[in-house]
């Protein structure tokens, strides 16, 4: 079979493409390396979106909310009940490992080989951590992902970034009991904090519940400590038991590299037509957070909805 559209990734903007597919009558195949909507599963049990349920809305399907800011399980029932009620066509826990094209697309993966007319890369940026590049930084102590804080009561924890992760992680651990030390490469927090959790994490800092480094850099991780340069070129070491390194997270570049995609600038943005999607390489399309390249805080799902509209309308003008 030669199917119309391949969407790579069962996230919730390769979700709306597939249900944007099906509108318009094309034939698809999801194809998921792991559960549907598998980067959010993956998200800390305890996450609140930025987004009020209206933003993460798909395909014009209702996301009833009892907070005015879902969280992660509302949202996981909400996109895999429109993937099981909707029927759609998806396989899980099947990577896709190669696109290759001639007069269609050859789509390789740890289980099958497919071919289509058009292919959607909707894979995210969730997979692969940026990584600090330090001495240390492989042991298992050092956590690039984080679920919840019950592990790290009572213990010595440094968290690593500036962001709404790294500012969570720092508040849920340091309520279960935790002793923690922020290490942050900026002056400031990150503006994209959310706005009712921001005063709660200074707060914190300024009656010194939660340590904070600003300006400062980790240098090394050993066992027992951590240390870093302090805003004043000093280096420092203090004892640890765990790292949370929050340092974000890239999409998997090689990838789009290997499926004929330009990338560009110091950012590594990945070449496409803001009008379609489509990118260098004919029919092979762009959706979602993977769109930024190493600028993941672009796009996100409530400003990337509208990709699936614009891609299946291309292709069905093209045709």
């Amino acid at each position: 079979m030669i199917f119309d559209i391949i969407i790579i990734g069962g996230g919730p903007i390769g979700l709306n493409c597939a249900l944007e597919a099906k509108k318009n009558d094309l034939s698809y195949l999801i194809i998921e390396k792991g559960t549907i909507v598998n980067s959010l599963y993956n998200y800390p049990l305890y996450m609140t979106f930025f987004s009020s349920s209206d933003k993460l809305e798909i395909a014009e399907i209702p996301f009833i909310s009892t907070a005015p800011k879902p969280g992660r399980r509302e949202a996981l029932e909400y996109y895999q009940t429109i993937a099981r009620q909707r029927n759609l066509n998806i396989n899980l826990y099947e990577e896709v490992l190669k696109i290759t094209k001639n007069e269609i697309f050859l789509v390789e993966t740890s289980k099958n080989n497919y071919h289509a007319k058009n292919v959607i890369i909707a894979t995210g940026f969730y997979d692969i951590p940026n990584l600090m590049n330090v001495k240390g930084e492989n042991l298992p102590k050092v956590l690039h992902y984080y679920k919840e804080p019950y592990p790290f009561a009572k213990q010595k924890v440094a968290v690593i970034g500036s962001s709404n992760s790294a500012v969570d992680a720092a508040l849920e651990t340091y309520r279960k009991g935790a002793e923690v030390t922020m290490i942050i490469r900026h002056n400031e927090f990150s503006k994209s904090v959310k706005y009712w959790v921001k005063p709660d994490i200074e707060n914190r800092i300024k009656e010194k519940s939660i340590a904070a480094h600003f300006n400062s850099e980790v240098v090394e991780i050993t066992e027992n400590s951590i240390i870093f340069k302090d805003e004043n070129g000093k280096i420092q070491e203090i004892e640890n038991d765990f790292v949370l390194a929050m340092t974000g997270y890239l999409p998997n570049f090689k990838f789009l590299q290997n499926s004929g995609i330009e990338l560009q600038g110091d950012c590594l943005n990945p070449f496409y037509n803001q009008e379609t999607m489509e990118t260098n390489v004919p029919n092979l399309y762009l959706a979602g957070v993977v769109c930024g390249g190493k600028d993941t805080h672009l796009w996100f799902i409530e400003n990337s909805r509208i990709h699936a509209e614009m891609i299946v309308n291309n292709i069905v003008s093209k045709n």
